[in-house]
């Protein structure tokens, strides 16, 4: 994804973050994955190109799922690929532990992807559509590498407006009246509202668009206290807004979040649903 620096999610503090918090990550984001997955219906014997898989998923999934379901012949493949290479070795590494060899792995750029014409059945990807940079060529560009009868699956947050945000940064807000949310992180919600999704799809040449919002469990196995460090580390869009509690506010602010978040946390897990937007759609024949 070609984004500017302060919405990159794929920075070198970001990806040792995920590193250091990588079970509880895997665990909170397991619902939307398997979601994205299943709605992308992937069948033995196809190639799926993943956008913006950063450390490793859906792919590993996806991968995971060709492999297990493949009685005889191919069993698929799944070229996973991000704009920077250093998530990419992340996932990798995981995909070797994990036994698997029907994945390869390309650094890419979403605005120009180095596949040729109608080479993939599926696409997917997972929280990446909202920060491609040119939303027209990008999607453009994804129809053009699917084949006629491919499926190109995409899933986003949906609203600012629901509890995992608004635990987190509404309480950042509603504790620091002056604050705003900056543009980096507005650009995380430039799919909530419904049909949003759909309308670029359909301009950029597909059809058949299929899109809903779901409330997905979300849930952090770990204390309110790890899911705020974990939260402040890997959400690399809020970052301005961080940065810009007064230094006379900062104790006050955070216990604030803190007693939020300890108000869905049941002594296991702090407890959310993500809201998400989930859209497919098939290119177009008159496209």
């Amino acid at each position: 994804m070609n984004t500017s620096p302060e919405s990159n999610w794929n920075t070198f503090a970001r990806v040792n973050a995920s590193q250091r918090w990588r079970k509880p990550s895997a665990a909170m984001g397991k619902q939307v994955t398997e979601t994205l997955v299943a709605e992308a219906r992937v069948e033995p014997g196809m190639e799926v190109l993943d956008i913006a898989s950063g450390t490793g998923e859906p792919a590993i999934s996806i991968a995971t799922l060709l492999q297990q379901s493949s009685t005889q012949g191919s069993p698929g493949r799944v070229v996973a690929t991000d704009i920077s290479p250093d998530p990419l070795k992340v996932a990798e590494q995981r995909a070797r532990d994990r036994g698997l060899t029907n994945m390869e792995f390309t650094p890419a750029d979403v605005h120009q992807l180095p596949f040729e014409d109608g080479r993939f059945d599926r696409v997917t990807c997972r929280l990446g559509v909202m920060f491609f940079a040119d939303l027209p060529r990008a999607l453009r560009e994804i129809r053009r590498v699917l084949k006629p009868n491919g499926r190109v699956t995409l899933l986003a947050w949906g609203p600012l407006e629901q509890p995992y945000f608004g635990v987190t940064i509404g309480a950042i807000v509603r504790a620091a009246p002056g604050l705003a949310v900056p543009t980096s992180g507005e650009k995380m919600f430039k799919f909530g509202e419904p049909g949003t999704l759909t309308k670029a799809l359909r301009e950029a040449g597909f059809g058949h668009v299929d899109e809903v919002t779901k409330d997905v469990p979300w849930n952090w196995p770990d204390t309110p206290e790890e899911f705020w460090a974990y939260f402040q580390e890997v959400t690399i869009p809020f970052k301005p807004l961080f940065q810009a509690i007064p230094p006379e506010r900062h104790d006050d602010v955070h216990r604030q979040v803190l007693a939020a978040i300890r108000n869905v946390y049941d002594g296991l897990e702090v407890k959310f649903n993500a809201r998400v937007v989930l859209a497919s759609a098939t290119p177009s024949l008159q496209g």
